[in-house]
Formats: C-alpha cells, sequence, structure tokens
C-alpha cells in the first residue's frame, strides 16, 4: 500500500485519489463530530475516543509500520501539542453552542489560512477560478452558520464565547492541516507517520476524560458501556477521517485537500438534522448547496 501511494504522488491518478480521499474524510469528520458532540459529554466522549485510539494504533505502530528515524520523531512529536490545542477547543466550542452552528464556524476558518500557509510551505497557488470556488464555498458556510445562530434557541447564553471558540479552533484546523501535511511528506513511509500520530497525539485527552469523570457524580456520569462504545466508533471513523485527508495532502496540493475536507459542513448539517434533531429548513439546504458549488469549482478550476 505505501508503495502505490508513493508511485502515484503528483500524478492525475494522484490527484483523482486525493479527490476521492478528501470527500471521504469529509464525510468521517462529520460523523466523528457528531458523536463528540451528541447526547454524551464532550470531553468524556473525546477522551474515550482518544484511549481507543492508542490501544488500536499502538500494535500498528510497534509491529506493522516502519518505526520513525531521527528528525521523523520531532515531527510527530511536534503534532501533539498543536492537537491538543485543538481538541481543547472543540471541547469548549460544543459544551457551549448547537453542533450545527459551532461545526461550519471551525471549519470555515481553515480553508483559507491552510490555502495561504500552503502557499508559504509548499508554494502551492490558486487560480483566480479557485479562488472564487472558496469564496463561494465560504459563503455558504458562514452564512449557514449565521442561519442557525440567529434561528436555533438551545444555550443561546453560551453562543457567543461558543463561536469565539469556534473561530479560534478554526485557526488551529489550518495550523494542523499544514503542519501534518509538511509531516507526512517529509516521513518516507506515510503510515509509519499516521501509525505514530494516532498514539502520540491522542495519550492527553484521555488523562482529562478520567479526571472529569472522577469529578462527576454518579447521576451524572453515562453509561460506560455507551461511552465506550461511541469512543470505539469515534476511534475508527478519526483513522479513516484523518488519514484519508493526510494521504490526500501528500499526493496532491493541500491547500485543495483543505478546502474539500471542508464540505464537511453539509455533512453535518444533514446529521444535525437527522440523527441530533437540530431543524433544517429550505434556507439551510440553499446554504448547503453553495457549500458544495464552492467545492466543486475550485476542483474544475485546477
Amino acid at each position: 500500500m505505501s508503495e502505490w501511494i508513493t508511485s502515484i504522488e503528483g500524478t492525475e491518478a494522484g490527484h483523482q485519489a486525493a479527490l476521492v480521499l478528501a470527500l471521504m474524510a469529509a464525510f468521517l469528520h462529520a460523523v466523528f463530530g457528531s458523536l463528540q458532540k451528541g447526547r454524551i459529554d464532550p470531553w468524556l466522549s473525546r477522551g474515550a475516543i482518544d484511549g481507543w485510539q492508542v490501544l488500536l494504533a499502538l500494535p500498528m505502530a510497534l509491529f506493522l509500520v516502519p518505526w520513525p528515524q531521527g528528525t521523523e520523531w520531532l515531527l510527530i512529536l511536534g503534532a501533539l501539542p498543536i492537537h491538543f490545542v485543538y481538541k481543547l477547543g472543540m471541547a469548549l466550542a460544543y459544551s457551549r453552542g448547537a453542533f450545527t452552528v459551532v461545526y461550519p464556524v471551525v471549519r470555515g476558518m481553515g480553508p483559507v489560512f491552510t490555502v495561504i500557509g500552503a502557499w508559504i510551505v509548499f508554494g502551492e497557488t490558486f487560480a483566480p477560478m479557485q479562488w472564487l470556488g472558496v469564496a463561494v464555498l465560504l459563503s455558504g458556510i458562514f452564512g449557514l452558520a449565521i442561519y442557525n445562530l440567529r434561528t436555533i434557541q438551545v444555550a443561546r447564553d453560551t453562543l457567543v464565547p461558543a463561536l469565539w471558540f469556534a473561530v479560534g479552533t478554526g485557526a488551529m484546523v489550518a495550523l494542523y492541516t499544514t503542519y501534518d501535511a509538511y509531516a507526512i511528506r517529509a516521513t518516507p513511509d506515510p503510515f509509519t507517520f499516521l501509525a505514530w500520530f494516532f498514539v502520540i497525539a491522542s495519550v492527553d485527552f484521555p488523562v482529562i476524560a478520567a479526571l472529569r469523570w472522577r469529578s462527576m457524580t454518579a447521576t451524572q456520569r453515562p453509561d460506560p458501556r455507551r461511552l465506550l462504545g461511541i469512543g470505539l466508533a469515534g476511534s475508527i471513523i478519526a483513522f479513516g477521517s484523518f488519514g484519508a485527508v493526510m494521504l490526500a495532502t501528500r499526493l496532491d496540493k493541500v491547500g485543495e485537500a483543505a478546502v474539500l475536507r471542508e464540505t464537511s459542513t453539509v455533512f453535518a448539517a444533514l446529521i444535525g438534522w437527522l440523527v441530533l434533531r437540530e431543524t433544517v429548513g429550505p434556507r439551510r439546504i440553499a446554504l448547503m448547496t453553495l457549500i458544495a458549488v464552492g467545492a466543486v469549482i475550485v476542483e474544475l478550476g485546477g
């Protein structure tokens, strides 16, 4: 698998594979976000997800992929503080605001900063038509967030701080996307980076979740079996979501992969409606269509 990935880097086949991987990552990331928000405390759900990630990834890291060498360890370790701040921001935002308000803002902040970061770090450029696509996509994302902000009545008193946390977390999305793309490109075997990333960058939130669990009363604690089930499902989804987008950034342009991944907002809105029972109407459908159209323009404009 590793040899096939490296053999199609920078080719038309690699471009097509990156497109499929980015869209798959978008869907899976929306599912992942809904699991963390859901009806269980987001700190506990993230801790359960990360705990399973360590347990599942460690055997792969130890026995199935080449071990990192030299500075590759530093690159993988460098992802830990970046992703810790990102996960901290997501938990703070989710604990204060509705999923369909917070999620679009977080994802909408990322693309422009990631495109700029990809230009600085990798020398990537966007054609004028692609910038138009980015503008269309962002208008849909932020339009969706504003509409949700105006209409959703849940936790109105904490929505403003939730949005500020969402804005800051969106900036962290851009930072980790650019950094991780650099790290996976600098590691000869992409699966070496992915396996060890899931081990090293997942050790923090299980500790936070355990401390939070101890501070809760028996009535506040969720069913442990349900929590562990959500954690297992979330960890498997995270492998697919993060792994797919990281492989996409290795195969093709980082900026394009980042923009296409933000179609996750469309999937998130559908999940919020169908699963979390958050309201959806014709205006939201129109805004979600804008997001999809923007992604298509970005792809065709390249």
